[in-house]
């Protein structure tokens, strides 16, 4: 059948429909007008069931959506300290992970002038204390990777180069790798981390023990400096300058004896690879000797320093660079311990023992 103009109109399309039954009024809440469209009482009833299970969907959806925010926020966030909060869990694993490169950055590029543990060299000391605690700062740390020695003395021929390949001119590392140092640099000693190899970064395992090798950061956290502390200088060069310790020991001094006496007990403390070659003296108590202290650090400098049991320092040579060998009249000493250190290079400890 066609709509054509020669049909009679209740001929036409649409064909009309037939009568149908209206859907009883009780079934719907609706007003009167709303319902002329003559539902039968099938349709009606499937769409109320359509209506219904609309219903649930969404409410299902609802809880579904309610389920997820519960627990990515308890994942995520970790309230009430239930867990560590994700986020900063893998902030202090992307720490770790930048401390362990960094110390391969530190053992290929600084250890030769600064040790292999920060104590010195050529370079100043990086793992003291005080400096760490207010001075080799993340910043102070990359301008000085950025500015090399002349940020710090101003001295165009500083032998401290420029490292990043942001300066001018542009030093071998990159941003990350400076990150990585300064993350290295700035560890605490608190925690222990994993040697890796620099290529594959696998743990390197000792070949005697079979353990895995570890280190230590530098930073200690708890460290505060004593009321009216100096701040530490900001030029390197400056850390080496001789100042005589206070002392209230007789005849102790920061510098040589003018006379030593001839007949006095000779002992020997030789500096070589910033350490001592024997942690362990011994002189006879009571009687005043010579300290004759070798250097044979080719540039770089080495004193000693001389503490009594109660901690009060008793003698401290000058500090001079290698190769040089000078003598010290130290006085008589009671009876028992003293520790020494060289104060350039706090890890060359040890002991003197007068009896």
């Amino acid at each position: 059948m066609s709509d054509t103009p020669e049909r009679e109109p209740e001929q036409r399309l649409p064909v009309p429909r037939p009568p149908a039954e209206p859907a009883p009024v009780e079934r719907f809440s609706s007003p009167p007008a709303t319902r002329s469209v003559e539902l039968s009482p099938e349709r009606a009833a499937q769409v109320v069931r359509q209506s219904s299970n609309a219903r649930w969907v969404g409410f299902l959806g609802v809880i579904v959506v309610i389920l997820f925010i519960t627990v990515y926020w308890f994942y995520e966030i970790a309230p009430l300290g239930i867990r560590e909060p994700r986020l900063d869990a893998e902030a202090a694993a992307q720490q770790v992970t930048a401390v362990e490169r960094g110390y391969n950055l530190y053992e290929a590029n600084c250890a030769r002038c600064h040790g292999a543990n920060g104590e010195g060299g050529i370079g100043p000391v990086l793992n003291r204390q005080d400096k760490l605690f207010a001075h080799l700062s993340v910043d102070y740390l990359n301008n000085m990777m950025i500015a090399g020695g002349r940020y710090a003395c101003g001295n165009a021929n500083s032998q401290m180069p420029i490292w990043s390949n942001e300066g001018r001119p542009p030093g071998p590392l990159n941003y990350v790798q400076i990150e990585d140092l300064i993350a290295f640099i700035r560890a605490p000693n608190t925690e222990t981390y994993i040697i890796r190899d620099p290529e594959l970064l696998e743990p390197k395992i000792d070949p005697i023990t079979g353990e895995v090798k570890t280190f230590k950061g530098w930073v200690d956290p708890t460290y505060k400096p004593a009321p009216g502390a100096t701040p530490y200088p900001a030029c390197w060069a400056d850390e080496f300058n001789t100042t005589p310790a206070p002392s209230s020991a007789p005849g102790a001094s920061g510098s040589p004896a003018a006379s030593v006496e001839p007949g006095a007990e000779r002992v020997t403390l030789v500096a070589s690879g910033i350490k001592w070659t024997t942690t362990e003296l011994t002189v006879a108590a009571g009687k005043p000797w010579v300290l004759v202290l070798d250097n044979q650090d080719a540039s770089v400098p080495h004193d000693a320093q001389f503490k009594d049991a109660a901690g009060a320092v008793v003698y401290k040579t000058d500090t001079f660079p290698g190769v040089e060998q000078r003598e010290f009249q130290m006085p008589a000493l009671t009876a028992g311990a003293y520790p020494f250190v060289c104060t350039i290079h706090p890890t060359m400890v040890g002991t003197l023992t007068a009896k």
